[in-house]
């Protein structure tokens, strides 16, 4: 059942990606880069699609990316002192008041980053729905001094891509 729900998927990941590969994005109308790399992805994960019993860490793991929250960032600028006092705080309540359980489970997912609420401000974009910022749970400090502004917010709890940087969000900790 598992090993058919990793086929199903990832096929239609490939029917989306080679589908998506097919527009000319190129004003001559010639082949795209794009199309290429939709191709050579498709191609990649119809791989992984047709791995034995003993290899599904490979195709899950390529599903787990497909269900990652899309969160589009509108806006990334540098924190004010009050934005990033606020974030740290909430960071630090938040990582204090986690259950040895909740902190096995975060390390089980590998979980490094969250991204955390801080407040809006007079630079912060109007269409943005919250201000965040990212925080190691390793090193507990907030990373660089960025604030993005998001236009949604993935469910608390839910990992999104905030740059490059893979963090679960944890809305305000609290």
């Amino acid at each position: 059942m598992h090993t058919r729900f990793l086929r199903s998927t990832a096929i239609l990941t490939v029917a989306a990606l080679s589908l998506a590969g097919c527009e000319s994005t190129s004003p001559s109308g010639g082949e795209g880069i794009y199309s290429r790399n939709a191709a050579a992805a498709g191609s990649a994960m119809a791989r992984g699609a047709t791995v034995g019993a003993g290899d599904t860490r490979v195709a899950s793991a390529q599903v787990q990316a497909v269900g990652m929250a899309t969160v589009t960032v509108l806006a990334k600028r540098q924190a004010s002192e009050r934005q990033r006092k606020l974030a740290e705080e909430r960071a630090r309540k938040y990582q204090a008041k986690l259950t040895p359980e909740k902190k096995t489970v975060m390390k089980k997912k590998k979980v490094r980053y969250i991204a955390i609420d801080t407040e809006k401000d007079e630079r912060t974009v109007p269409k943005a729905q919250k201000s965040v910022m990212i925080w190691d749970v390793e090193t507990e400090q907030i990373v660089g001094n960025n604030v993005y502004d998001v236009e949604a917010t993935p469910s608390v709890g839910q990992t999104a891509l905030f740059e490059t940087y893979t963090a679960q969000y944890v809305g305000t900790g609290s």
